[in-house]
């Protein structure tokens, strides 16, 4: 059985590093400015996107960017903050809808205020816009689901 070469191996642990600082510094910027952390802004993000008609849970699970191992409890957590309400599904009784609030679009703000100067001091601060755009080609091509 053959594994990696070295090549591969290094830039797996580059990407599983460089995701894990940056990830850090980011949640600690969120931390210091007293803001929720970045899985709620995943959240609202998504939810601010569709707009009035919400998604329904599967449906937002499958939308998130970060790895959200117990949707319900950070629903929960969105809903008895009233930054997400839940709405009968016009096509599932049984069903519901969540739609992001008022709250939850001025929270969504509030964290991009410091989430983006957060994301530019990562990687745009360190690479140049072209060094940048071949990162997302590449990484693409990783993340590319078959």
């Amino acid at each position: 059985m053959n594994g990696p070469d070295k090549a591969t191996v290094a830039a797996w642990i580059a990407l599983a590093r460089a995701y894990r600082v940056a990830m850090q510094k980011v949640e600690t910027r969120l931390k210091e400015a007293d803001l929720p952390p970045l899985a709620w802004y995943d959240a609202l993000w998504e939810l601010e996107k569709v707009g009035e008609g919400g998604l329904r849970p599967f449906e937002l699970e499958h939308a998130l960017l970060f790895e959200q191992y117990n949707l319900s409890r950070l629903v929960e957590r969105l809903v008895r903050a009233g930054l997400v309400e839940r709405r009968p599904c016009a096509d599932d009784r049984r069903g519901h809808v969540l739609a992001i609030t008022a709250d939850g679009l001025a929270v969504r703000a509030r964290i991009w205020g410091v989430y983006a100067p957060a994301i530019e001091a990562a990687v745009g601060a360190r690479l140049s816009r072209d060094e940048a755009v071949s990162l997302a080609r590449l990484l693409a091509r990783i993340a590319d689901k078959d």
